[in-house]
């Protein structure tokens, strides 16, 4: 497939002292065969009501009254500089698009191509692990981008807070190592355009929806990184910022319409008051400020209830799906967007690729929070988010809070991994649920277990890895890798991959045992869709089967200061189905459990493979 061209070409028709100045065309181009009606956002000066006709241009000549690409209707915004274009798509071609007031006139490009064939396609699913990264914190692969013109903030690797110069380019470096550490998909953090003066690396204050950060590369050099990590088996996944913009984004000086973004009389943030969206007890106040609330003072909270605007993220993550061929979606912040909205823009993206997974940050507990938010949930109030994938919030706490302490106390330890599996019925698809015990936005995990210990590090990442899920991992985790300065909040936490001659042999071990599970993972069906049974225990461990007719495999977490005995007898009601004797996934040995005692060691973890 041709490359569709990332830029609009703008021309004058006459003088220039004539001509409409016209500044940005979005989408930046469109395809055949696609579901979304194709409306342009056009901005300029005084655009309202300009007069539009589009010919095709066939070589040298430019064809009249074709039935290639139809002008369908327009419409202006309250800025008389935006306008926007309705059109109907019937034939790839360029077409020259011309406005006229008056005397004024000019005119501009824009590419229609054939779409993908997407036949056969699969999404990011429970059978893939997802690997995070930050960008501008894994790899430094192109020192030369470090800084950009027009860009604000230029790197700084002596500041913490500052750009460290990760790019595109680093993450295309370390493709083998990814495979090697046995992911079969990348999340990046958000890698379009942040213009803001200080913290601009992490991404989420967008300046520009369209365009690729500079200080990471180029669209160009993004759909290269997507095309090589296809080649190695590895899926892209695209994340998705709808809930606000950075106020550095260039609309924010003359945004189209008033209640394009939420305002206020002085800066309001949200209340994170997810609840209020299905609270019958919740006051209009609460839920305004929740809906309404700024993000942070330069993240201006998005009013997805303007129609306009809707359109615009919908077209928008169409656009960089069939551009740069993505697997899948992340969306930032789920439940601080306008519910009835977010849920039509997932039903546009999936109504477009059907195919196509996406993930929602739904940072709340407990359980039955997140599951209000997953596609086909049994809602009270008949809510569906059309929202396939939530982040399994629940369990990484339950996780985290098992390994902090020694385990002691009634309800604490294993218990409270249990329990949260316990929940399991609130979920509409527990295999659409995304499941980590680190990301970008929290404490290494390394930091938060007991005494720093990798034992604990590895309990957490064999639970991630075999309970039911879709399995994630931050970028350095395999290593067991800790913040720089704890103290320091998300910037110590987000530091560049180390090298293997900066680990130890505790961290060699470590990274060698997780991407021994996670590429035998690979070839196990039941983990990616087997049934779930667990055992109770009071004792810190934790017993649980993933099952099949003909498979299955058992997991037995000691995270105990003792050594335990297996107590075989208790699984009477499913071990029996198969084999006694079966393969102990991270040291290749036998496990009988024919034999009377079955001793596991502290602060470890056994995972059987077992076969009829």
């Amino acid at each position: 497939m041709k490359k569709t061209v990332l830029f609009v070409l703008l021309f004058a028709t006459s003088l220039a002292a004539a001509a409409i100045n016209v500044k940005r065309v979005e989408p930046l181009s469109w395809w055949t065969g696609m579901k979304m009606p194709l409306t342009l956002m056009v901005y300029g000066e005084d655009l309202a009501d300009a007069q539009v006709s589009i010919e095709l241009i066939d070589g040298k000549k430019l064809i009249a009254d074709q039935k290639g690409l139809l002008y369908n209707g327009q419409h202006n915004a309250e800025s008389r500089n935006y306008l926007f274009i309705d059109l109907d798509v019937r034939k790839e071609g360029t077409y020259k698009i011309t406005m006229k007031k008056g005397k004024k006139t000019t005119s501009f490009n824009y590419v229609i191509s054939a779409r993908r064939d997407t036949k056969g396609r699969e999404s990011f699913s429970s059978k893939d692990v997802v690997y995070l990264i930050t960008p501008d914190r894994f790899r430094d692969g192109d020192p030369a981008n470090n800084s950009a013109p027009d860009m604000l903030e230029v790197t700084d690797k002596n500041n913490i807070h500052g750009r460290q110069g990760g790019d595109i380019q680093g993450i295309i470096d370390e493709l083998d190592h990814i495979v090697e550490t046995g992911a079969t998909a990348i999340w990046p953090t958000p890698l379009t355009v942040d213009n803001d003066r200080t913290f601009s690396y992490h991404g989420y204050a967008c300046s520009d929806y369209y365009h690729i950060d500079p200080r990471f590369g180029t669209n160009e050099l993004y759909c290269q990184l997507v095309e090589q990590a296809h080649k190695k088996g590895i899926k892209m996944i695209w994340d998705v910022v709808t809930n606000h913009s950075g106020t550095t984004h260039w609309w924010w000086k003359d945004l189209p319409y008033k209640d394009w973004v939420h305002q206020f009389n002085e800066y309001t943030g949200t209340n994170n008051a997810f609840t209020t969206w299905y609270d019958p007890n919740a006051s209009q106040y609460d839920c305004h400020v929740n809906a309404e609330g700024w993000f942070d003072h330069h993240m201006a909270d998005m009013n997805l209830d303007n129609p306009d605007l809707l359109h615009y993220f919908q077209q928008w993550a169409i656009w960089w799906i069939e551009y740069a061929n993505l697997d899948g979606l992340r969306v930032d912040t789920y439940p601080y967007n306008e519910k009835e909205p977010m849920s039509q823009w997932c039903a546009a993206v999936r109504r477009e690729y059907p195919w196509i997974n996406i993930v929602g940050e739904c940072w709340t507990r407990p359980a039955s929070a997140v599951a209000y938010w997953q596609a086909d949930a049994k809602n009270f109030d008949g809510f569906n988010s059309n929202l396939p994938t939530v982040m399994d919030f629940p369990v990484e706490e339950a996780i985290r809070q098992a390994l902090e302490n020694d385990g002691q106390g009634w309800g604490n330890g294993m218990t409270r991994v249990y329990d949260a599996l316990a929940m399991d019925g609130l979920y509409a698809n527990t295999n659409n649920l995304l499941v980590f015990v680190g990301n970008h936005d929290m404490d290494r995990f390394a930091d938060v277990v007991k005494d720093n210990d990798l034992r604990r590090v590895l309990i957490g990442h064999v639970l991630m890895a075999t309970l039911r899920g879709i399995p994630q991992l931050y970028a350095g985790d395999e290593y067991g890798q800790r913040s720089k300065d704890i103290t320091t909040g998300h910037s110590g936490l987000r530091q560049p991959l180390p090298s293997k001659g900066e680990l130890s042999d505790s961290q060699l071990k470590l990274y060698e045992q997780i991407s021994h599970l996670l590429n035998w993972r690979k070839g196990e069906p039941a983990i990616w869709n087997g049934r779930t049974m667990h055992f109770m225990s009071r004792d810190n461990t934790y017993a649980y089967f993933r099952y099949l007719d003909n498979e299955a495999v058992f997991v037995y977490i000691n995270a105990s200061d003792e050594t335990r005995l297996i107590p075989v007898e208790h699984y009477a009601e499913i071990l029996p189905k198969y084999n006694r004797v079966g393969y102990e996934v991270l040291t290749n040995r036998e496990i009988d459990f024919g034999k009377k005692e079955l001793a596991v060691e502290p602060l470890s973890v056994i995972v059987v493979k077992l076969k009829k």
